[in-house]
């Protein structure tokens, strides 16, 4: 369910990696024909063209973005040409050096990326920041956050869709006997949701809500909504269950709010744009009646704004 279009006939990484270079050319750089070119092709040929433009021109398409452009709409561009895993290394050093311990971010990176991404993910930070991200994570963060945080981030979930019935049944019971005893920070609550395939989760959490009454996360805001450590678990649970309900959240927050949170709506846009952000954008539009692609519109102007709204498909802004 992505929004990405990519023309049915691509020119060369040569081609596209030429015209990246003129339009950094001469008085002005050409942000219209970058646009053109970069929002309408996908990773791997986005891969490509670095490497052309690299062999061409002895430098990276990163390196020469980041002097020609400037602010939001530089920022955007540089987060959607990195390669997804690359992206999400910088995302999740970012959330624990530079934005005091954003755990949102590593909860999206943990929970809605597949087993393979993730491990890619812990490579590339391995490789450009010379140490692992668990190392990072568990330097940043403590106490129950970092219990929860630590074996998200190192999660290799079973991506099947078989489903034990008798065991969905038995862990819901336990989940439901830690949310009435508020310890929610338990062994074996964490475990449940850090190591379970997301088809197991999701027969758990459905069982729990047809035996109990509620939802587990509406019975978690219930024990304490402004308590930070359930806040991220009901942001855990939503991710690896509804993850574009929890998107079109951050999304809503971002353009809503008093001053548009051009990272939150930056970081949802590039990272969802090849995978789900069509879903993304019919819960955003169910939720809030209005299009995203307007809401987007309304909150953000010049190059930013046409890089986003490519990137939402051509939604009518």
């Amino acid at each position: 369910m992505a929004t990405l279009t990519v023309p049915s006939v691509v020119p060369s990484p040569v081609e596209d990696a030429e015209q990246l270079r003129k339009a950094f050319e001469g008085w002005g750089t050409n942000e219209g024909q970058i646009i053109s070119i970069l929002a309408h092709r996908n990773a791997h040929q986005r891969t490509q063209i670095r490497k052309a433009y690299a062999d061409a021109h002895g430098e990276d398409l990163l390196k020469a973005l980041d002097k020609e452009l400037s602010s939001d709409f530089e920022r955007a561009l540089l987060l959607w040409t990195m390669e997804p895993a690359e992206r999400d290394a910088y995302l999740a050093y970012e959330s624990t050096k530079r934005f005091t311990s954003n755990q949102w971010v590593l909860v999206e990176i943990a929970t809605t990326r597949t087993t393979h991404e993730l491990f890619l993910v812990r490579k590339a930070y391995h490789d450009r920041y010379k140490r692992s991200i668990e190392e990072d994570v568990a330097h940043h963060t403590h106490g129950d956050i970092r219990k929860l945080l630590l074996p998200l981030v190192s999660s290799l979930r079973y991506e099947g869709d078989e489903v034990n019935t008798t065991l969905a049944k038995a862990e819901a019971k336990i989940l439901r006997e830690k949310v009435t005893d508020k310890a929610c920070n338990d062994d074996d609550f964490i475990r449940i949701l850090c190591t379970r395939s997301k088809a197991q989760l999701n027969a758990t959490l459905n069982h729990y809500n047809n035996s109990y009454g509620n939802s587990i996360n509406k019975d978690l805001k219930a024990d304490g909504s402004k308590d930070e450590f359930l806040k991220l678990l009901r942001a855990v649970i939503t991710c690896l269950t509804i993850p574009e309900k929890y998107f079109e959240k951050v999304l809503r927050q971002a353009i809503n709010k008093v001053g548009t949170d051009e990272w939150a709506l930056t970081r949802v846009i590039t990272t969802r744009a090849e995978v789900d952000l069509c879903r993304i954008k019919e819960e955003y539009h169910r939720r809030n009646s209005v299009p995203l692609a307007t809401a987007i519109a309304k909150d953000t102007g010049g190059d930013y704004e046409k890089l986003l709204i490519e990137l939402t498909g051509h939604g009518n802004a």
